[in-house]
């Protein structure tokens, strides 16, 4: 937590990072549209539209990624949402785009 209160690591992330998930300092709503690098939510439609139920599964995530239902956001962002099994929240899916 220390190094996100660092002027000199800001410019490191922000300017090249890890390439890695470590690259978005911060989740923001669902609903925001701001450009990255930041972690995004999907919102209650988004996950509808490929999991018509609401409570997605990791098969069905798995799925929607492969099938191009759900898309990659762009450079410098990432997506995440709730798996569930037996209708129960399981997991979080994390994935994205990375600034390099």
């Amino acid at each position: 937590m220390e190094l996100w209160r660092d002027p000199e690591w800001h410019e490191y992330i922000f300017t090249g990072g890890t390439s890695s998930v470590l690259d978005f300092p911060l989740m923001i709503e669902a609903a925001d549209t701001d450009d990255g690098p930041f972690m995004r939510p999907l919102t209650d439609d988004e996950v509808r539209a490929w999991a018509p139920h609401g409570r997605p599964t990791y098969e069905e995530w798995d799925a929607a990624l492969d099938s191009e239902q759900l898309d990659f956001p762009r450079r410098a962002r990432g997506n995440c949402t709730v798996l569930y099994r037996d209708g129960r929240p399981a997991q979080v899916a994390y994935w994205g785009v990375t600034a390099d």
